[in-house]
């Protein structure tokens, strides 16, 4: 009887033996590699933003409008790309009749919207705050506009953005553009001294976007001031053509401005010993002063 309660016992306390270390085995093992709750917090945090860092392709964005038929401007977006991230932008204007960009345009004076319509701002100074702001969020998706095309989420501009946050949009969805020869900017040069028969001194401007030649400005002052050379041609005042010309001489500058941005070579115009080329059709001023001074203007670009 002794002997058999002794061996009941001692199959008992094996089996609660057994059972002990069986549900041992079922927990998970604490060991040191096991990383913290607050490292799993900053690895998530860390790889949310790598991936945010990383949606965009490092390089230069661009896109642009059409010409509106009532300003005559064609609005663009420049966007350039670093480590994933917008890094500045730039939204500008061209015109259907050449000359100035947009930007040049308003800062020397002549958009006028302060002056003329009671704006708080110029154009480009308020366009400055839509690029800070685009380079600020890394978006315009969240940016709410009106029917008119305004917002009221960006302090001090009142202008229509609607192009910009299109063109924004449409830049950054096509991908990355390649990048022209020339660093981003805007060049000027002028001629040394006014010129001792006609009185001018001509004057070049040239504007590169995403390192290409996309607006130039041929145009002239003269020493006794007044108003440029390419107003008074608009007006008559020049009258090339009551002299036997083809055209007057804006439209001769323009032609020769619209073969620089597509050649985007000074270079590329040939001219003859009397200043003049065979190179753009419809063209017969002399251009070599122009040639010259877009050469001399493009030197800081390099």
């Amino acid at each position: 009887m002794k002997r058999t309660l002794s061996l009941s016992l001692s199959v008992m306390l094996i089996f609660a033996l057994l059972v002990g270390c069986g549900g041992n085995g079922d927990k998970e093992p604490v060991t040191t590699d096991k990383p913290a709750e607050s490292q799993n917090t900053d690895n998530a945090s860390n790889t949310e933003q790598t991936a945010q860092e990383g949606t965009l392709q490092d390089g230069l964005y661009y896109a642009e409008g059409d010409f509106a038929e009532d300003s005559g401007w064609k609005e663009l977006v420049a966007i350039k790309v670093e480590g994933g991230k917008i890094v500045s932008a730039n939204w500008n204007g061209l015109h259907k009749d050449g000359g100035l960009d947009k930007k040049m345009f308003s800062e020397k004076g002549f958009y006028g919207m302060k002056e003329k319509g009671g704006a708080q701002a110029e154009w480009h100074e308020q366009a400055a705050k839509m690029e800070e702001y685009l380079v600020a969020q890394q978006s315009v998706e969240g940016l709410t506009l009106n029917d008119e095309g305004r917002t009221d989420a960006v302090s001090g501009v009142s202008i229509h953005v609607n192009g910009f946050t299109e063109l924004a949009a449409k830049a950054l969805a096509a991908g990355p553009v390649e990048a022209g020869p020339y660093k981003d900017g805007s060049y000027h040069a002028e001629a040394a001294d006014f010129d001792a028969k006609s009185g001018w001194k001509e004057t070049v401007d040239v504007t590169v976007i995403n390192g290409k030649i996309a607006a130039v400005s041929w145009n002239g002052i003269h020493k006794d001031g007044g108003t440029d050379k390419v107003t008074r041609s608009k007006s008559g005042e020049y009258g090339m053509k009551n002299g036997g010309a083809q055209s007057e001489w804006h439209e001769q500058a323009y032609q020769a401005e619209q073969y620089l941005i597509e050649k985007q070579d000074p270079q590329a115009i040939v001219t003859a010993e009397d200043g003049k080329t065979d190179a753009i059709s419809g063209v017969s001023i002399h251009v070599n002063g122009f040639v010259e001074l877009a050469t001399k203007a493009l030197e800081g670009a390099k």
